[in-house]
């Protein structure tokens, strides 16, 4: 059927987490570090070339070129003028830029659903963008504090020739950004780039995740359980390198009790521990994130929930666009029938030694395609060209899925046909909207 990407599946793309991967991904998540790191390598790039500039001046003056050191304070002066130009229409041009991108956000946002904000937060030409925006700016702020008001070739200290040439660089580059940026935002306008976006996220997260062992280890009993501390929250994701750190230094075995995604409150438990030891409240600080939003770093499905959220807004009669959830319904089934086969339950992470580490529960093959498809089958009776895919998609996984994991499939396809029975009076309505069709109405 040509819908799996081959992810997730053991020992097929699956490599081990490192302690790092969380934080990289949480400043993936913010808007300030690619800028705030970019503003403090421009100090770097232009002490470097400051004093290059000097070195040539210098160079020149011991060699007596006097004559060069004139042509160099001509050429800068002209440049002068392009550099005072830049610096005083940069902070204009980033404001009018990023306005403009933020209500084509807010009509994505309205469009779609709220979430899909974190892509344009995550979208890496964006921040790159901004930043080199930013450096330009400050960098040419920074050039004109280097004009020396000394004409005499014999006494001028400095002449920013190649802080001015760095300064038509960059001038360039961020031209350059601003035409990709623009394309790059107005693709997140269009339907067919966002939800091609989340499924990719969705595959990203079965890249990185073993399959599961449920019930192929049993675990020692239960010592004792440790509670959240932290303020209330999503469940964003765990620090598996360091949760299977410090199980291994006290020979136990940790269980993550809520799933990716739940909500935790203070007081809540979250490990469980297996073992006769305990680890340090030291050794598990900074394993657990809990903040206001769900992330794709490490939710199986929170792919599935946007689609299925860009769909249901679609469906609704303040919308009434079905062709936008037939889009969302192709890359469900294309992510269902990725883990069609994929060993779901309790995955198991290990320690260098082979050993179980750290136990964690991700959905289960039912819960991934009630997720999917349980809410657009309510809406979808309403829309002939909705429960026309529905039921394609189905009848394809019910082609790929093992007997035992069947019984979900089955079942929605029997409650979509009876709601529609139900729903729709004419017999050849009827047969019309549960007719399988993999463009809805091709």
């Amino acid at each position: 059927m040509g819908y799996g990407y081959g992810f997730g599946r053991r020992g097929r793309g699956y490599r081990r987490p490192r302690a790092l991967s969380p934080l990289r991904e949480h400043l993936r998540d913010t808007f300030w570090f690619a800028p705030t790191l970019g503003l403090v390598c421009v100090f770097a790039v232009w002490w470097a070339a400051s004093a290059l500039d000097a070195e040539i001046v210098e160079y020149l003056q011991g060699e007596e070129a006097y004559d060069e050191v004139s042509d160099l304070i001509g050429i800068v002066e002209d440049a002068k003028t392009i550099v005072t130009t830049i610096s005083s229409a940069m902070m204009t041009f980033i404001g009018v830029v990023f306005s403009i991108s933020l209500v084509a956000v807010q009509m994505a946002s309205g469009g779609f659903t709220p979430r899909v904000v974190r892509i344009f937060v995550r979208s890496r030409i964006a921040k790159l963008t901004l930043t080199v925006f930013l450096a330009t700016f400050l960098f040419s702020l920074l050039v004109l504090t280097q004009y020396d008001s000394n004409s005499d070739p014999r006494l001028v200290t400095t002449v920013p020739l190649v802080q001015s040439v760095v300064v038509m660089i960059m001038v360039v580059l961020s031209l350059l950004l601003f035409i990709g940026y623009v394309s790059s935002t107005l693709r997140l306008m269009q339907v067919g780039p966002v939800v091609d976006r989340i499924a990719r996220e969705g595959f990203r997260v079965l890249g990185r995740q073993p399959g599961g062992e449920s019930g192929s280890e049993l675990l020692v009993p239960e010592s004792r359980r440790i509670a959240h501390q932290g303020r209330a929250g999503v469940l964003r994701d765990v620090n598996v390198a360091r949760l299977v750190r410090a199980a291994r230094r006290e020979g136990v075995v940790l269980r993550l009790i809520p799933r990716i995604g739940d909500f935790v409150v203070p007081g809540t438990p979250v490990l469980a521990v297996h073992g006769d030891g305990v680890p340090s409240r030291r050794a598990l600080q900074y394993t657990v994130s809990v903040g206001v939003d769900r992330t794709s770093h490490q939710d199986l499905g929170f792919g599935l929930r946007q689609l299925s959220d860009i769909a249901l807004r679609a469906l609704s009669p303040a919308v009434n666009d079905p062709t936008t959830a037939v889009q969302c319904l192709d890359r469900i089934v294309q992510f269902l029938a990725a883990v069609v086969e994929m060993p779901l339950g309790a995955v198991h992470h290990r320690d260098g030694r082979g050993a179980v580490r750290l136990v964690q529960d991700v959905p289960e093959w039912g819960d991934l395609v009630d997720l999917g498809f349980a809410e657009i089958r309510r809406y979808a009776v309403g829309s002939p060209q909705v429960s026309r895919r529905l039921l394609a998609g189905i009848d394809d996984l019910l082609l790929l899925a093992p007997e035992s994991r069947r019984e979900p499939l089955v079942r929605h396809r029997t409650l979509l046909v009876q709601a529609v029975e139900r729903t729709v009076p004419e017999a050849a309505e009827r047969a019309f909207a549960l007719l399988p069709d993999h463009q809805g109405i091709g």
